[in-house]
């Protein structure tokens, strides 16, 4: 997690106590672990699966 890379904006497309899943377009690459940042909410995540441009992320 580098707090000095921009935001990417992502569609959230299911969120639990443990874990979402995210559709990023046009896909980027990703580091294996990220902040996800979903209103005032921000959330140290690693992603646990990746399939075209959706994403699982567990917290």
């Amino acid at each position: 997690m580098n707090p000095k890379l921009p935001a990417i904006p992502c569609r959230l497309i299911d969120y639990s106590r443990g874990g979402a899943c995210l559709e990023i377009f046009p896909m980027v690459p990703l580091p294996d672990r990220i902040e996800l940042l979903h209103g005032n909410v921000r959330k140290r995540s690693r992603i646990v699966w990746r399939r075209g441009i959706r994403i699982g992320v567990a917290f």
